[in-house]
């Protein structure tokens, strides 16, 4: 019987140890460390607009932008059934559309999205649609797209804009994030600085 109680005893003393050392101290020094080395990243890679006391969106946080004289980023879902409870309410800001490419819905949300392209880019009439401008992505929420579909848009951003498609080529240069380590992936395009620095108000 004394041998089950110190059994017991060993038991808890290594259970409240380790949920001190790793609940606690762990989380506090991994906490502390990623708030010394990489507080933006640990903060959410916010960016800010005006003059820096807005928050206006996250790096890596994908937003609806539909009007004509801002970049249009990936498909996003952001209202479908798929991301609401029985009463309508929101579950998710957003998420994929979880269709079949083999279904007819598919077929029919993709003729929507190139004709939409279409209709917003006559200047691009015979050149063909980057295939992230009328696809969401695999979370729904990427914030960035190819170099393509940017340039794709550069005629309708000047002339609702007002700027020549050399100041918008520009201002997407300054918003393109090249290869990682310079070999993997490909150069892609943050929308939401593309669309403050068109608006004139991302914070320097």
């Amino acid at each position: 019987m004394e041998g089950k109680k110190t059994i017991l005893r060993q038991s808890v003393g290594m259970l409240l140890a380790f949920t001190i050392l790793l609940g606690g101290v762990y989380t506090l020094a991994m906490t502390g460390l990623t708030q010394m080395l990489f507080p933006r990243q640990a903060n959410g890679s916010l960016i800010y607009a005006g003059d820096g006391s807005r928050i206006c969106g996250s790096e890596y946080l994908a937003q609806p932008f539909e009007a004509k004289n801002h970049l249009w980023g990936r498909v996003m879902n952001v209202s479908g059934d798929a991301l609401r409870d029985k009463d309508g309410s929101p579950l998710l800001y957003g998420g994929p559309s979880n269709l079949s490419p083999a279904g007819e819905d598919f077929g029919k949300m993709m003729a929507e999205n190139v004709a939409k392209i279409r209709a917003a880019h006559p200047e691009m009439k015979d050149a063909p649609i980057p295939v992230d401008l009328v696809t969401s992505s695999g979370s729904g929420l990427d914030p960035e797209i190819s170099l393509a579909a940017a340039e794709y848009q550069v005629p309708r951003l000047a002339r609702e804009t007002g700027r020549s498609q050399a100041e918008v080529r520009e201002i997407i240069g300054k918003c393109t994030s090249g290869r990682l380590l310079g070999i993997f992936g490909e150069p892609r395009v943050n929308v939401l600085k593309v669309n403050l620095m068109l608006d004139e108000q991302l914070s320097k």
